[in-house]
């Protein structure tokens, strides 16, 4: 009995061992009830994003409908529906000068980016055989190289085995160094071999680098061909006085504005604005003014970083060192003014 006392120490880790089973168990429930809890969290946190989504988008629907509303009287009544037909062509116009630039620029890119994208293909072409033509060479005579060692050792070889004789051991012995030598400058040429064949296949198997893209002079020309297409498009438009000006104050109002005059103002406005449609609409006769307004904008294009691509609205100002590059008279500074919204289609 004493003797079982003694092993008394025994039985605190005996239940130690049985109850971490137990244990285990707890600390499992307690860290699957703290991820449920995040993710609790988590999902009401999003269902509040939604809900706030929700009421953006209902008072986006709202301001919709009281548009749709207030336009449906407009047109419904002859003083107030003439306006709103010439803010919403006025709008069109404006609309159409910048998709005519955007198509004008994608074209250009297009163009630019093809030839760019073939001399970049010939440039690295014209490298790749001056770099295989190298390695052919270098190859070559690596073979030789090659094939002399091996011929040497053979060479070496065959007049070792004809020194059989007992009064040949010290010959023997001198030629079996030389040779030992030979060996090993064979065997160095071997692995010269063989490393400009692997040179040469990995060269072989290169592949063409990624074209990076339009170049910077590319997109500072396509942008100055594009200001200056954009002049002359208000160019256009001058025998239609203020309808430029017009239809930017048409795109800064979200609302129609009640400024266009009379029924018989309106309808002669509506005129104008179908008649410069039709003007923007031949874009086929403006390539010679296009190129003369280029010229001047090209010495006249300052830039205000040395990577830059779209010159500042100041250089093309009547106080420019070159006054020729100033837009004509009654043609807005294109940039200054963001006419066609030209900031949007430039490259950068």
């Amino acid at each position: 009995m004493k003797a079982f006392r003694q092993l008394g120490f025994l039985k605190l880790p005996l239940q130690r061992a049985q109850s971490a089973p137990e244990d285990h168990r707890v600390l499992a429930l307690f860290r699957n009830r703290a991820e449920l809890k995040k993710a609790f969290g988590d999902l009401k946190e999003e269902v509040e994003r939604l809900k706030d989504r929700v009421k953006q988008q209902e008072g986006v629907t709202r301001r919709v409908r009281e548009t749709l509303a207030a336009l449906e009287q407009r047109l419904g009544v002859d003083e107030t529906a003439y306006p709103a037909l010439v803010f919403y062509q006025l709008r069109r116009l404006w609309k159409s000068g910048h998709d005519q630039l955007q198509r004008f620029v994608a074209e250009l890119a297009a163009q630019q980016e093809e030839r760019e994208r073939r001399a970049h293909l010939a440039e690295h072409n014209r490298r790749q055989f001056a770099r295989r033509q190298s390695a052919e060479q270098h190859l070559q005579v690596v073979r030789e190289l090659c094939a002399q060692a091996g011929a040497r050792v053979a060479v070496l070889e065959r007049e070792r085995a004809g020194l059989r004789r007992f009064w040949h051991f010290f010959k023997r012995r001198a030629l079996e160094q030389i040779l030992s030598r030979a060996r090993v400058e064979a065997a160095a040429a071997e692995a010269s071999f063989q490393s400009a064949c692997r040179s040469a296949a990995e060269l072989v198997a290169e592949q063409v680098p990624e074209f990076p893209g339009l170049s910077l002079q590319a997109r500072r020309m396509i942008n100055l061909t594009v200001i200056a297409y954009a002049e002359v498009m208000c160019a256009s438009l001058t025998a239609l006085p203020l309808l430029v000006m017009r239809a930017r104050e048409a795109t800064q109002h979200r609302d129609v504005i009640d400024e266009y005059g009379t029924r018989a103002e309106c309808l002669a406005l509506m005129n104008q604005i179908q008649r410069a449609e039709t003007l923007l609409g031949a874009r086929t006769r403006f390539g010679r003014e296009i190129r003369a307004r280029l010229a001047h904008l090209r010495r006249a294009a300052q830039y205000r970083d040395v990577q830059d691509t779209v010159p500042t609205a100041e250089s093309f100002s009547d106080s420019a060192a070159h006054p020729s590059a100033a837009a004509p008279a009654g043609i807005p500074n294109v940039l200054a003014e963001d006419t066609w919204n030209i900031h949007g289609v430039l490259l950068h």
